[in-house]
């Protein structure tokens, strides 16, 4: 098995009585998966660490300081078709931050409700895990795309921890 890319995902998200309320995805406007809501992240820099990375992305793609992160999910996508896009995806939730999400060049942020995610306007692998981290499970997935983006083979796997 290659080596996957590591790679960063935050989901900004207001919770009251424990429940999470909204969660802030942001619309991708330019290079890979531009078009699409997503959460906020992306590539390491040199000698960074995961949580380094996350914290760097959410602040340079909608102006927020990350004060603190609880690791959701690691999830492994795979390309057959086009490999240098393969990736291990490392996706955490944001309860506490400074400032208010701003639009970048690269994205626009706007707060949904849980039951209003527009999952037919996002990677169509988010369906199958996303729900199950917005209920407080943790999990690790594996997700093989075919061309346009379909999901042809998937594994999601609960977790206690990582």
């Amino acid at each position: 098995m290659e080596k996957l890319r590591d790679v960063t995902l935050i989901f900004l998200v207001k919770k009251e009585q424990n429940q999470i309320q909204d969660i802030l995805l942001a619309m991708k406007k330019r290079g890979f998966g531009v078009n699409r809501w997503n959460g906020v992240g992306g590539k390491l820099e040199e000698g960074e660490s995961i949580e380094e990375a996350a914290i760097r992305e959410a602040q340079e793609e909608v102006s927020v300081q990350v004060l603190d992160l609880l690791k959701v999910a690691e999830i492994d996508f795979h390309f057959p078709h086009n490999p240098k896009f393969n990736q291990k995806v490392h996706a955490y939730l944001c309860e506490k931050w400074e400032g208010e999400p701003q639009e970048s060049e690269e994205m626009r942020p706007q707060w949904f409700k849980p039951e209003n995610i527009p999952y037919p306007e996002m990677w169509p692998d988010d369906e199958f895990w996303l729900p199950q981290v917005l209920q407080g499970q943790k999990l690790r997935a594996k997700f093989i795309f075919g061309e346009n983006d379909s999901v042809q083979e998937q594994a999601v796997n609960l977790v206690d921890n990582f």
